[in-house]
C-alpha cells in the first residue's frame, strides 16, 4: 500500500536563541520492504544528508546567527510491501545486544521476559513477550518522559510507544537476542491515534521480524520506517542542542494517510 506524509513541526523560543544544532532522521531509507516514491525535507537552510552510524539518513541542521523559530517540514509518498514481514541485514546484528542507560533490565524485566518465552528464542515466543507486555503497560500519555528507563516505566505499569518500545528492548536483550529501536510513523483508521511512532524489530530465524507492543502487531504492513538505533536517543526523528533562548515551545502537525498529501493539526 502506499502511505503519503506531511509532518510539520516548528520550534518557538521565549527569547532569540543565539545557535542552534538539530539532528535530523526524517527521511526514510530504501529497503525489501518499501520504496520511497517522493520525499521531500523544506529546512530552513540547505543541508547535505549523510549516514549515521547505524546507516540512518542524518540532517545535521546548523544555525549559527541569532533566531526566535524553527520550522521544519518533511512530506512523501512510501510504497509499503504488506507481504513482507522481515528484513535481512548485511551486517552483525550483535550490536544490537547492548544494554543502553535506558533499555537497562532489572530483575523484575529478566523474569518477566523468560517467564513469558518459557526459555525460547523464537519469533512465536517473543509474539507472547510482546503481548504479555501490552497488557502488563497500559497505554498512557503523560506518565512517563523521554528520560523514563525501561525499568521505571515497566514497574509503573504505564507508558507510551517509546516505553513500550524500550521494555521489550530490555527482554530481548536479556535473553540474548538482539533488538533495536524503530522510529517511524503509522497509518492507522483511528484518526485519534498519534501518527509518529515507535516499535522495535528483532533479529530471530535470521532476519529481523517487527514488534509493535503498543498495537499488538507483528507484521509491519503499515509502518513507515524512518531511522533504528539502540533506543529512543539514537533514533529519534529530531534531537538538539541550543544557546539560549529560554522557554521553548513546540508545535507539530502530523498526518500519515493512503493517497494525496494533506495536513491536520493534530
Amino acid at each position: 500500500m502506499r502511505i503519503s506524509i506531511s509532518h510539520d513541526t516548528t520550534y518557538l523560543y521565549e527569547h532569540k536563541v543565539r545557535g542552534s544544532i538539530q539532528y535530523l532522521r526524517l527521511t526514510p531509507h530504501e529497503s525489501t520492504r518499501q520504496h520511497v516514491i517522493q520525499w521531500d525535507l523544506d529546512l530552513p537552510r540547505p543541508v547535505r544528508p549523510q549516514l549515521d552510524a547505524y546507516g540512518n539518513i542524518l540532517h545535521v541542521l546548523s544555525m549559527d546567527e541569532p533566531h526566535n523559530q524553527i520550522l521544519i517540514h518533511a512530506r512523501g509518498l512510501v510504497e509499503i510491501d504488506v507481504n513482507c514481514e522481515a528484513e535481512g541485514y548485511d551486517g552483525s546484528p550483535l550490536p544490537f545486544l547492548r544494554f543502553t542507560p535506558l533499555t537497562q533490565p532489572d530483575d523484575a524485566l529478566r523474569l518477566f521476559a523468560a517467564r513469558n518465552t518459557a526459555g525460547k528464542r523464537t519469533r512465536g515466543a517473543l509474539i507472547d513477550l510482546m503481548m504479555a507486555l501490552r497488557e502488563h503497560m497500559s497505554y498512557t500519555p503523560g506518565s512517563t518522559g523521554v528520560e523514563s528507563t525501561a525499568a521505571e516505566a515497566f514497574a509503573g505499569r504505564a507508558g507510551v510507544c517509546q516505553d513500550h518500545s524500550h521494555a521489550f528492548l530490555a527482554c530481548a536483550r536479556s535473553l540474548g537476542i538482539p533488538a533495536r529501536y524503530i522510529s517511524g510513523y503509522l497509518f492507522t483508521d483511528d484518526a485519534e491515534h498519534l501518527a509518529s511512532h515507535a516499535w522495535v524489530e528483532a533479529w530471530v530465524e535470521d532476519a529481523w521480524y517487527s514488534f509493535d507492543v503498543t498495537n499488538g502487531l507483528a507484521r509491519p504492513e503499515r509502518h513507515l520506517k524512518l531511522a533504528v538505533g539502540q533506543d529512543y536517543l539514537d533514533a529519534c526523528p529530531i534531537r538538539g542542542v541550543r544557546r539560549g533562548g529560554g522557554v521553548e515551545r513546540m508545535h507539530a502537525k502530523v498526518l500519515v494517510s493512503p493517497g494525496e498529501v494533506h495536513i491536520q493539526e493534530q
